[in-house]
């Protein structure tokens, strides 16, 4: 039984829980619920299903106890959490912290109902709209009291679990790092603290929140994605920091143009191009032009994506790395490069795409990113495809499957798969037929 479960841990003898339950629901104005210690044997032991609303008032005092959201589905006495209110951008921190809270639980428990979710094009377009809005024309908000070294920890956490992203790949650590945002760092948006500190909480409650949505993202879970994106979003306006917003509606835009929708992919670009004109962040900038660039090929707009590729290389020339925040130190000639020689190669213009994808290359190879490199060679074996090269085209290809064993990301696997599809246009090759049956057990599992 779940509810025996958090009642042993939560230290409370069936007596005590009678009483808490008494005593909370005076307070909600329901003096005639009055359990006693056998009533409570009941409902734990015997499975009987307390009657309305005492299954919420359990799960409000459990949550008071361990400090974080528990709901009446993890007591085992409710339907699931509602996972599509992490869809919803809402006004409410409160809310806020609720529904990415759900989602984080659900997360670590591998709910079906969450793995299962889709991703919602109609939930795309308003969070940029209200972020947007609201950051061009904010105020400040009443104080509340935590410490700022609980900011200072969990940003350094940040760090940590973005270096296992980018080393491991995003199915490596997302279950660890969301069970330490639900024990950790969500209780303590619920707490109290002086203005400096909430806004500083809040923010770095954003980088990892989208982190979390990142690291699925590269996993191929969409639907979680996209629930975390659009509450760290929310946050990210709590932190009065519009670079940090613009740096989640890169991901939003990323997130939208791979899953074939290039129209809203740009306009989050743009969005986050405007919220960024109240901030300096060079490589977020260079980012969000790249974004746009991905989108803008994507659609076939060939003139369109070579001024975004230009306006890219701008703003990255203007960044210093050690002025950027810690988020944005992914965005380096390796990721960028490898951006760039994606958006020609959606072009089918091998002759642009392959200089940049060999930058890239380069540069992972210096740093040792297996997932970065792996995305790379594949663009260089498909525009060696494009060049009807396979003997290069398969060289790129035996490469990009090596590095994709080395990390657990669903877009390393996607990439190859993307270039077995395209060498298999060569027809009955010795080539074609050697990585397809190299490619057999990974594209299987």
């Amino acid at each position: 039984m779940q509810l025996r479960d958090w009642l042993n841990r939560s230290g409370w003898s069936r007596g005590e829980l009678a009483r808490h339950v008494h005593d909370l629901a005076l307070q909600w104005g329901e003096p005639q619920i009055r359990p006693d210690t056998s009533r409570v044997r009941r409902w734990v032991d015997d499975g009987e299903q307390p009657r309305h609303p005492v299954p919420a008032i359990l799960a409000d005092l459990f949550s008071s106890r361990f400090g974080y959201r528990v709901t009446t589905y993890d007591l085992g006495l409710g339907d699931s959490p509602t996972i599509d209110e992490a869809l919803i951008y809402s006004p409410s921190l409160k809310r806020t912290i609720e529904a990415v809270t759900d989602v984080g639980r659900a997360d670590v428990d591998r709910r079906k109902f969450l793995t299962a979710a889709p991703f919602a094009l109609a939930a795309v377009t308003e969070p940029s709209r209200d972020w947007l809005l609201n950051t061009l024309d904010q105020l400040p908000e009443p104080g509340r009291r935590v410490q700022l070294e609980d900011v200072a920890a969990v940003k350094n956490m940040f760090s940590h679990f973005q270096q296992m992203d980018i080393f491991q790949g995003g199915g490596s650590g997302r279950l660890v790092l969301a069970a330490y945002m639900n024990e950790h760092v969500y209780p303590l948006l619920r707490g109290t603290h002086t203005e400096e500190t909430h806004r500083a909480l809040c923010g770095a409650a954003a980088e990892q929140t989208y982190l979390l949505g990142w690291m699925a993202f590269d996993n191929g879970e969409h639907g979680t994605a996209q629930r975390y994106l659009i509450q760290s979003l929310r946050l990210a306006e709590e932190s009065h920091d519009p670079a940090l917003g613009a740096h989640v509606l890169a991901g939003m835009a990323d997130q939208a143009t791979l899953l074939g929708h290039p129209k809203e992919g740009r306009r989050l670009a743009q969005a986050g191009r405007q919220g960024l004109a109240r901030a300096n962040s060079p490589a977020c900038l260079a980012d969000l032009w790249t974004l746009e660039a991905r989108a803008l090929a994507a659609l076939g707009d060939k003139t369109g994506t070579a001024h975004a590729v230009n306006a890219a290389e701008r703003a990255f020339a203007g960044v210093n790395p050690d002025a950027e925040p810690e988020w944005a130190r992914f965005i380096d000639e390796a990721y960028i490069c490898g951006e760039w020689a994606n958006s020609f190669r959606d072009l089918g213009l091998p002759g642009d795409a392959e200089p940049h994808a060999r930058r890239s290359i380069a540069h992972a190879r210096t740093q040792n990113r297996a997932r970065r490199g792996a995305l790379s060679h594949a663009a260089l074996a498909v525009a060696h495809i494009q060049n009807r090269d396979l003997e290069a085209a398969h060289a790129a290809a035996v490469r990009t499957l090596d590095l994709s064993n080395r990390v657990k990301s669903s877009r390393s696997v996607e990439a190859v798969r993307d270039v077995r599809d395209r060498m298999m246009l060569f027809g009955a090759h010795p080539l074609v037929a050697d990585f397809d049956e190299r490619t057999r057990a990974v594209l299987a599992a």
